[in-house]
């Protein structure tokens, strides 16, 4: 007679009297399907169900909130400028479960990314929460604010990067955006979109001077920079961060 361990191996009890090779067969094969075994990995680029595998022996689940939009920028005269600072990063956390805590099915959001504000000195929308279920949260990014019209110099700070989500093992809170800054009636280029775990930052224009509009963050959960005005220049509205992504990697027997 045989019996199982509680992760699945195989092993000849006292009363067995088959071959001791066969019961060495048997306990390589199965330790090796349990060791060495499959892998279901599940992505979730918008919310949905995760349903455990069967044969699963432990659960590895990656959250990453969505990043930040940023926010319009003012219209300007003669003697103006503007620049709206940069969407904060989503957060991102991983965790390891076992199936016994995940239980069948799981309830599983992917934050949005935030969008941007409406053309004026409007702020932009915060990146939303991604989670899975109750285990394990990742917060989004910050919107950032709008830029207001200045006649001189000017320094708005840029929004901070998602944190404070909760569960898991491991967690990295998203980068600051950029701040909007105005120098001499010149916009200063600094207000990139926040970088998160999951996206690299994203860069503010190059064009000095004039009417430049910002970048969408960059997948997943990426903050967005900021538009910004030279003189005598219409309002623009900001952009869009990035959406989050939530990643289920299951090791079965």
């Amino acid at each position: 007679m045989t019996a199982n361990t509680t992760k699945g191996i195989v092993y000849p009890q006292s009363t067995d009297h088959t071959r001791l090779w066969e019961h060495l067969q048997t306990l390589a094969t199965t330790a090796d399907g349990i060791i060495f075994g499959n892998v279901d990995r599940q992505v979730f680029t918008s919310s949905g169900t995760w349903t455990r595998p069967a044969g699963a022996i432990l659960v590895h689940v990656q959250v990453q909130g969505g990043g930040g939009g940023s926010g319009g920028t003012a219209s300007t005269t003669s003697s103006q400028a503007s620049c709206a600072p940069g969407g904060g990063g989503g957060e991102y956390a991983a965790g390891w479960f076992t199936p016994a805590a995940t239980g069948a099915t799981v309830a599983v959001t992917v934050g949005a990314g935030g969008t941007g504000g409406a053309a004026g000195a409007n702020a932009g929308n915060n990146g939303g929460t991604s989670q899975f279920g109750s285990l394990i949260t990742a917060a989004g990014g910050g919107g950032s604010g709008g830029g207001t019209a200045t006649t001189s110099s000017n320094s708005i700070g840029g929004a901070n990067g998602g944190s404070g989500g909760s569960g898991g093992d491991f967690r990295i809170a998203g980068g600051d955006g950029g701040n909007g800054q105005v120098i001499s009636l010149v916009p200063v280029k600094y207000n990139n979109g926040g970088a998160s775990y999951l996206a690299n930052s994203r860069r503010a224009t190059g064009i000095a001077g004039g009417q430049t509009t910002g970048f969408d963050g960059y997948l997943y959960g990426g903050g967005a920079s900021g538009p910004s005005n030279g003189t005598t220049q219409t309002a623009v509205a900001g952009n869009n961060g990035a959406a989050g992504i939530v990643i289920v990697t299951t090791y079965t027997a």
